[in-house]
């Protein structure tokens, strides 16, 4: 299987000032892919519009979304983004999608109604592989009601969409509806956990997640763990030490994976646990420390 390492953005060198050389370092360096979160409250560029800028910059690196939210997003619009996405750069788009934003204070900004949201969540992922598969689709759902949409040409072979997310419901969402899976602050015993359920709701709905479609997010700090970080490990894993889940050290970024890959996945992306006072030190040592684990 395929182990591969991308670099997941930062508020600093994703800024729309420094989001450009940003792109062109990692693009010279050989890095695989760049990964875009979706905070709004933050200087970070918006995911869609910089996969768009940094996709037209580059010839090799893939860029993703990691995580995107979709509920209170039209499938409809999503659809065509990525599926122009997918036109003018083959191979290189890589969707995650996740239930929430991860801050609670943007949570607002995608409008659900209360209670509904994992209803909307599958209906909406439903619609979309429909509509980046199909050349015209008549849809009559709960929330969705489409008569004949079509979204031009789509892509050759239909975009993989993977999910994020750790719940229970979200790893059996993974396995019914996902292509692949993209968690975050989890131990590699509970990766390997989080899989086994993954296969389990698969087999149950008569599909499969593609063995090499299993991956985690890591934040690498250099030292202490940043304040900011550490209460949002607490927030979202009150029972697990920060220390578990977030590397303070490139040698221990690297075990860290490797104990990832034993228990069975083989895509990682990695950022900097803070704003990287440098981003050329940081890629110069994630290239060093990291990409000779890839395969």
């Amino acid at each position: 299987m395929k182990i591969r390492i991308g670099i997941g953005s930062d508020e600093v060198h994703a800024a729309p000032g420094s989001f450009t050389a940003t792109v062109d370092q990692l693009e010279a360096a050989g890095v695989d892919s760049l990964w875009l979160s979706e905070i709004v409250y933050s200087p970070q560029v918006e995911p869609f519009i910089g996969m768009a800028h940094a996709l037209a910059r580059t010839t090799r690196l893939k860029v993703g979304t990691g995580v995107a939210v979709l509920p209170g997003r039209h499938p409809v619009l999503v659809a065509k983004q990525l599926a122009t996405l997918a036109g003018l750069a083959p191979g290189r788009v890589l969707p995650v999608f996740g239930l929430r934003p991860a801050r609670r204070r943007e949570r607002v900004l995608f409008p659900v109604a209360a209670g509904r949201r994992a209803a909307l969540f599958d209906e909406s992922l439903r619609l979309l592989r429909r509509l980046l598969a199909e050349d015209e689709v008549s849809f009559d759902g709960e929330f969705h009601t489409l008569d004949g949409a079509t979204i031009g040409p789509r892509p050759a072979k239909p975009l993989d969409i993977w999910l994020g997310g750790s719940a229970p419901s979200a790893l059996r969402r993974v396995g019914r509806l996902g292509d692949g899976w993209l968690a975050s602050f989890l131990t590699p015993e509970e990766t390997r956990r989080g899989r086994r359920t993954i296969e389990a709701a698969a087999a149950e709905a008569g599909r499969e997640v593609e063995a090499d479609h299993y991956g985690i997010g890591i934040a690498v700090a250099d030292g202490d763990i940043p304040a900011r970080l550490v209460s949002t490990v607490r927030e979202r894993r009150p029972d697990t030490d920060p220390a578990e889940v977030v590397p303070t050290s490139w040698r221990a970024a690297r075990d860290l994976i490797n104990r990832h890959i034993d228990a069975g996945l083989t895509k990682f992306v990695v950022r900097p646990a803070g704003s990287a006072r440098s981003f050329r030190e940081f890629l110069d040592r994630f290239t060093e420390e990291l990409l000779p684990l890839q395969n």
